[in-house]
C-alpha cells in the first residue's frame, strides 16, 4: 500500500502539466491574472514534488520511471515556453520585437535545460535560472518601460550562462529556512496580487521587490564568501 501511495508524487509532478494547459488556454484568452495564477500553482507543485521524491525514494522503488525527465518537460512549459509564449501573444512589445524576445527566451531557456552542469555542489542553480514567469509576472506588473524590458530579457537570457550562482530556495542549505520563508512570503504575495487582477499596493510592490532582489542576489553573495574563505585558507 505504501508502495502505491509513494507513486502519487509522480501524478502530483504530471498535475503540474494540467497547470500548464491552462496557463496556455488563459494566455492565448489574454486572461493574465488566470494565466500567472496556474502558473503559480504549478510553480507550488515544482516546490514541493522533489522533496517528496527524495523522501520516498522513488527512484529506489520505481527505477524505470524518470520523476526528473517529467519534471524537466513541465518545467520548461511553465518557466520558459508559456511565459515567451504571453510575451509574444501579449503585444507588450510592438511587432516583430515581442516575438524576436520571445525566440530569444525559448532557445537560451531551452539550452540551459539542456546543460547537465546547471546545477553546482551546493545544489545552487549555475546562471540565472530561467524563471521567466516571475521575470514576465513582474514586466506585466510594474508595465516596466518596452525598452528597458527589452534590456532586462536579453541580460537575463545572456545570465543564464554566466558562472554566476542563484539560490534553489530548498536545497542550498546556507540560509535555507530564510530562503523558504521568504518563497511563502513571496507567493502569499503574488496570489493577493493575482487574485486582485493584477492590481497591487505600494506595500504589495515592496515586498515583491525585496524578495525578489533577495532570490536575485542572494547566490551570488554566498558565492563570493565561500571564495573569500577559500583564498583566506
Amino acid at each position: 500500500m505504501r508502495q502505491k501511495l509513494a507513486f502519487l508524487i509522480h501524478f502530483l509532478t504530471a498535475s503540474g502539466g494540467c497547470f500548464a494547459l491552462l496557463a496556455t488556454i488563459s494566455a492565448a484568452n489574454r486572461q493574465w491574472s488566470d494565466m500567472f495564477l496556474w502558473l503559480i500553482a504549478a510553480q507550488v507543485v515544482d516546490s514541493v514534488d522533489g522533496p517528496l521524491a527524495r523522501h520516498f525514494e522513488l527512484k529506489k522503488r520505481f527505477p524505470s520511471w524518470d520523476g526528473s525527465s517529467l519534471d524537466f518537460v513541465i518545467d520548461y512549459a511553465t518557466y520558459v515556453f508559456i511565459p515567451a509564449f504571453a510575451l509574444a501573444h501579449s503585444n507588450y512589445f510592438p511587432e516583430p520585437y515581442g516575438y524576436l524576445l520571445a525566440f530569444v527566451i525559448v532557445l537560451t531557456g531551452g539550452l540551459y535545460f539542456a546543460d547537465d552542469s546547471m546545477k553546482t555542489e551546493s545544489n545552487a542553480f549555475l546562471g540565472f535560472p530561467a524563471v521567466w514567469n516571475c521575470v514576465i509576472f513582474y514586466l506585466f506588473l510594474f508595465e516596466v518601460p518596452v525598452g528597458l524590458g527589452g534590456v532586462v530579457i536579453l541580460i537575463l537570457a545572456a545570465a543564464q550562462f554566466f558562472p554566476l550562482d542563484f539560490v534553489h530556495p530548498v536545497r542550498v542549505r546556507k540560509l535555507r529556512w530564510i530562503s523558504i520563508a521568504l518563497t511563502f512570503v513571496w507567493l502569499i504575495i503574488s496570489a493577493r496580487v493575482i487574485l486582485a487582477d493584477m492590481q497591487a499596493t505600494s506595500f504589495d510592490k515592496i515586498v515583491l521587490v525585496l524578495t525578489g532582489a533577495y532570490f536575485f542576489f542572494i547566490g551570488m553573495v554566498l558565492q563570493f564568501m565561500r571564495k573569500k574563505q577559500a583564498n583566506a585558507s
